[in-house]
């Protein structure tokens, strides 16, 4: 195993397990591991339903309101 791969093991090791789930099947998928697809809650569901209502509507973030964001995460 690679320092690199390690030093990533260690660090997602720390986070909430669904987190660590998570991680665990997309790093699968990439080693060709087939997983079943992931389940939307119904909160999820409503969550991305409003957003491609949205997106359909042509409401997209500004440019800058998309800077803010930048902005405040020291990007």
């Amino acid at each position: 195993m690679t320092r690199l791969l390690e030093q990533a093991i260690e660090t997602v090791s720390a986070l909430p397990d669904d987190v660590q789930d998570d991680l665990a099947r997309i790093l699968l998928q990439f080693a060709g591991v087939e997983q079943p697809p992931y389940v939307l809650t119904p909160e999820e569901e409503a969550d991305l339903n409003a957003s491609l209502a949205e997106a359909e509507r042509g409401e997209f973030a500004t440019d800058e309101e998309v800077r803010a964001v930048w902005a405040k995460h020291g990007l």
